[in-house]
């Protein structure tokens, strides 16, 4: 039984070295807004994915930019000796997700001396890059 949890164990390390994660935290814009940008992008190539969001108009993209930069650096120092696959266009986005975050509940005032409440949202970015595996013929 030993064994057999050491070698599951070693294969998910092997797995684990593949893959490249960048979290970003707290993002001051609503989740919504955010999961509008992060549709474009998932499942695309690293690269293309990159050219999306430069020329996004969305405010949310400038930031989803540069996690993604960071997520790519992640994955080139886990893995220096597949440099050619992130130019071949094999490395791509697995999972991105969008998690609501803290919300910030701020007041205003409203007629009749009533008061309204704003709700100033935010969020968490995840992201989690792989390689597209070689078909087998």
């Amino acid at each position: 039984m030993g064994k057999r949890k050491r070698l599951m164990a070693e294969r998910l390390k092997e797995t684990k070295k593949q893959t490249a994660i960048a979290k970003l935290n707290d993002v001051p814009t609503s989740p919504q807004k955010m999961r509008l940008v992060v549709d474009t992008v998932r499942g695309k190539e690293v690269n293309h994915a990159l050219d999306l969001l430069h020329y996004s108009k969305r405010e949310a993209s400038v930031r989803l930019e540069k996690l993604l930069k960071s997520a790519i650096a992640n994955w080139e120092a886990k893995n220096p000796e597949q440099a050619k696959e992130l130019e071949g266009g094999n490395v791509f986005i697995k999972t991105i997700m969008v998690d609501e975050g803290r919300t910030l509940k701020r007041i205003r005032p409203c007629p009749q001396g009533r008061a309204g409440r704003i709700r100033k949202r935010s969020n968490h970015v995840t992201i989690v890059l792989d390689v597209k595996k070689a078909v087998e013929e």
